[in-house]
């Protein structure tokens, strides 16, 4: 866990530059707040806003980006005030909570935008029932959430908006769907259930944290797929916190000192957001350390508070698994063999348009389609990530996910090599291109239709030309695919 994290590729530095401005951010924020005569809690709160603008907003455009955040308090406010309406009314805020969370995550069929609004929505009702919010404190909740996001939208798209320079990032969309069978709507069924179930048994854990279960429960939800990607987060957050809650006591040394735990918490910051793309258990660990310097902060913290949050958190995350498991699931062979598919038809697509720019053409752009098949084999390998799980007791589909992970490589590194022949204007055109590019093709449609590929791979003597190398191995990994991808009786990957 420790090498995944610290030795993990960051290009250009991204993680770096991601975690070291949100530090910039979310401390303004907070300054800002402190300044502006808002109280403790109305700097927690207005920290909490930032670090949600921050870290939720995952448009592939940096002007994307600011018009999401823009939008973050229009959604949030009117959250917020019908928690703090609903304050004294429990049924009423239970079943209103419910339907936040049922439409956070529906929203996730609107793309990176509709996601960051129900992230954004969910954690705003989450914090009133933090802060015990009634109507007398809107007007300073208020301002700590406008404060705040002004705040990080000047850090990120003023101070330090790294993006504008890179290329934007293709976001692939969703597996289509409708009704039922689209994914992101069985997961709201799934997530309100899930909640629903954390939130009455949370309840009669504690009339007064039961909220951190209802948490869990969403986190867990929370860009996953599957069912088995649903139950593998699920493990991650209760380690995670499991970790955390054991540092608990030298968190407790501290007796909310201000300036140690203020250091404390910009390491949790930085923390969060180095580790979010390599590791959950990793950032819940450090989500765990910055609630408990924020609980010692208000003088709360105590071991009974550590034991009751391990409590909560176990029944979220049973919440969730029971969902995930009984409410319209959805399997991770349906979720993995989509994503596979896709990334083998961007395969053929970058193949395609690599050829043509060999041959003249000005208008292909491969580099494009790289970039979008990186895309996709990140979804295909946190799809995966269930099958090729340490404790996963079925040996022989580890060992055949593991062989489609590492031959998709393969496919992904010779693509990359044949396009960067592409890009070289030097690069000349060797008449056997077309033959290689039809066998591609005919063996991408083979993977992709079910059917077993049955490919002449090319025979004659090895290419002296680049791009004909690159071809002649995409052709070997693709025809190897077949072997891993379908069991001999044609059983799907996972579905054996």
């Amino acid at each position: 866990m420790l090498k995944r994290v610290f030795v993990a590729p960051d290009p250009g530095r991204t993680r770096l530059r991601f975690a070291a401005r949100a530090v910039l951010g979310i401390g303004l924020a907070v300054v800002v707040c402190l300044l502006a005569g808002l109280s403790l809690a109305g700097a927690v709160t207005g920290g909490l806003a930032a670090l949600l603008a921050l870290f939720t907003v995952t448009d592939p455009t940096v002007r994307g980006q600011a018009v999401t955040t823009a939008l973050l308090p229009a959604v949030g406010l009117p959250v917020l005030a019908a928690a703090a309406e609903l304050h004294d009314h429990p049924v009423a805020r239970d079943l209103t909570f419910l339907a936040v969370i049922g439409a956070g995550v529906y929203a996730r069929r609107f793309g990176p935008r509709g996601h960051s609004l129900g992230v954004f929505a969910f954690m705003t009702f989450f914090v009133a029932q933090f802060l015990h919010a009634a109507t007398g404190r809107l007007p300073e909740l208020y301002a700590a959430v406008l404060l705040s996001v002004l705040s990080a939208f000047a850090v990120r798209f003023g101070l330090w908006c790294y993006e504008a320079k890179l290329p934007p990032a293709p976001v692939p969309a969703p597996p289509a769907g409708t009704g039922l069978a689209r994914v992101t709507t069985r997961q709201a069924v799934q997530a309100t259930a899930g909640a629903g179930f954390a939130l009455v048994v949370g309840q009669l854990v504690s009339g007064q944290r039961w909220y951190w279960a209802v948490g869990a429960t969403w986190w867990i939800f929370v860009n996953t797929a599957s069912r088995g990607e649903t139950l593998v987060r699920g493990f991650r957050r209760v380690l995670g916190t499991v970790i955390g809650i054991g540092l608990g006591p030298l968190i407790a040394a501290l007796h909310g000192a201000a300036l140690p735990t203020a250091a404390l918490l910009a390491v949790c910051v930085f923390g969060i957001f180095y580790t979010a793309a390599v590791s959950y258990t990793w950032m819940m660990l450090w989500v765990t350390l910055l609630a408990e310097l924020l609980y010692g902060l208000l003088g709360v913290l105590n071991p009974g508070l550590l034991a009751l949050r391990l409590a909560e958190t176990g029944v979220g995350a049973l919440g969730a698994v029971l969902a995930v498991l009984f409410v319209l699931p959805v399997t991770t062979h349906t979720i993995t063999d989509a994503w596979i598919q896709r990334a083998l038809r961007c395969v053929h697509a970058c193949t395609a348009e690599a050829a043509a720019r060999l041959a003249g053409s000005t208008a292909a752009d491969p580099a494009r389609r790289v970039a979008e098949l990186e895309q996709l084999l990140g979804r295909v390998r946190l799809s995966v990530a269930p099958l090729v799980h340490p404790l996963n007791p079925m040996l022989g589909r580890k060992r055949r996910a593991r062989q489609v992970l590492d031959l998709l490589d393969d496919c992904a590194r010779e693509t990359r090599g044949l396009v960067a022949v592409a890009a070289d204007p030097e690069a000349s055109h060797d008449a056997r291109l077309a033959a290689a590019c039809w066998r591609v093709e005919a063996a991408v449609e083979a993977l992709t239709g079910g059917e077993h590929p049955r490919l002449d791979i090319a025979t004659e003597a090895p290419a002296v030309e680049p791009a004909l190398a690159h071809l002649h191995g995409l052709e070997r990994a693709l025809a190897e695919l077949a072997t891993p991808l379908r069991t001999p009786s044609g059983s799907p990957l996972v579905g054996a």
